[in-house]
């Protein structure tokens, strides 16, 4: 473990956040402590928005953070239901879970679930999780979802509901699935549309792109439900998920899920596929949802998109032999033909494959977060430059 605090800021491969955060978050967690949260069992079993006569939980922190994530992302405050998950991968799975449930009732045959190569490996684990038949949309070149492609796939199976995986900030590329082109490609068809936006759902609301994430836009709904990480961008220090759907969408799945298990333990349908769940965890994260918060993540999300503009500059005058690329200016990400071993073990640079000319290259990429600053990018390009 020697070393590793003065390593992090060196860590640009990933979509984490390692910036430590201010003292007032461990005074807050302190404060936590002395009611006894993470001293004792809490538990945040149930639906939060439902009376638990398990009183030791957070459950009034939880719907505070969701309340004001919501508001975010521009769900109406009657028509919100949501929880704080594991994970990101927990809160794709209650999507989906979600999904499936609603469009089975609907159609009486189960959905077909569909994403690009480009969503997160998270995708294809849930799919086979939960059985779904899985129909691979194809991506325009910078890596978003074609809408032609959805409209093609979609036509060829008509027999079945749709469940839509729009993927806001691919894994790799950091391209942008368009919510409006896909909405328009499901006009008529009985789909659930969710958005898996584990990244750039933290800074996005906070910039002048803060419109791809709003959940209503004229009166309408752009989407069903939302899943945005707290380890990436708000640099909170444990995995957790944010998990947002419509009230709507939930009453509907409730209904459902009423049926799948006996609630009569708990005296409510809990909502969620965890049973028992983490109490410390929302009670923390509340920190980061504050007008404090939001300040510094206006701030943060400004410096990583000012930053990943100068770090692509800066390669294609400097290194255009790597032909970097940016799939779009909402993105933090810069990818790039796979540089040294030693510059992509300094830096942990995550590599793929990716198809160029009818042969697999290999790339690499820099994920611009708030800990990279220009010195460490410059410390980048100048070790870049001597590798090469």
């Amino acid at each position: 473990m020697a070393g590793l605090p003065e390593h992090k800021r060196l860590l640009l491969g990933y979509p984490v956040n390692m910036v430590t955060p201010p003292e007032a978050f461990f005074a807050w967690r302190r404060e936590l402590a002395l009611v006894g949260l993470d001293q004792f069992a809490f538990n945040n079993v149930g639906d939060p928005y439902e009376h638990s006569h398990i009183e030791f939980n957070s459950h009034a922190f939880e719907r505070e953070l969701i309340t004001r994530f919501a508001a975010l992302y521009r769900f109406s405050a009657d028509d919100t239901w949501g929880f704080l998950s594991n994970s990101g991968t927990d809160s794709n799975m209650h999507g989906l879970y979600m999904g499936r449930k609603l469009l089975t009732g609907r159609a009486g045959v189960p959905p077909k679930i569909y994403f690009t190569a480009e969503a997160h490996y998270s995708i294809q684990i849930l799919a086979d999780l939960l059985g779904l038949e899985r129909v691979e949309v194809g991506t325009e070149v910078d890596g978003r979802m074609s809408a032609d492609s959805l409209g093609l796939s979609l036509a060829e199976h008509a027999d079945h509901p749709a469940l839509v995986v729009a993927t806001v900030g691919t894994t790799f590329k950091g391209a942008v699935d368009s919510v409006d082109e896909i909405q328009a490609a499901l006009i008529g068809r009985e789909a659930y549309l969710h958005v898996d936006a584990a990244l750039f759902g933290g800074y996005l609301p906070h910039t002048a792109f803060a419109d791809e994430l709003a959940q209503r836009a004229g009166g309408a709904s752009r989407y069903d439900s939302i899943a945005v990480s707290c380890h990436k961008f708000f640099g909170f220090p444990s995995p957790a998920g944010i998990y947002i759907c419509t009230r709507a969408a939930f009453d509907e799945f409730r209904a459902h899920f009423s049926q799948v298990h006996n609630p009569e333990y708990l005296l409510q349908v809990p909502g969620t596929i965890t049973c028992s769940r983490d109490a410390v965890k929302p009670a923390e994260f509340w920190f980061f949802s504050s007008r404090e918060a939001f300040a510094r993540q206006r701030a943060d999300a400004k410096q990583i998109l000012s930053d990943a503009s100068y770090l692509y500059g800066a390669m294609k005058t400097r290194f255009p032999e790597l032909e970097p690329i940016r799939a779009n200016a909402l993105s933090n990400t810069v990818y790039f033909k796979k540089p040294s071993d030693e510059v992509v073990s300094t830096y942990t640079l995550a590599t793929m494959k990716l198809r160029r000319d009818g042969a697999q290259v290999p790339y690499a990429h820099v994920v611009v977060m708030p800990h990279a600053t220009r010195a460490v990018l410059d410390q980048f390009l100048s070790d870049l430059g001597r590798a090469g």
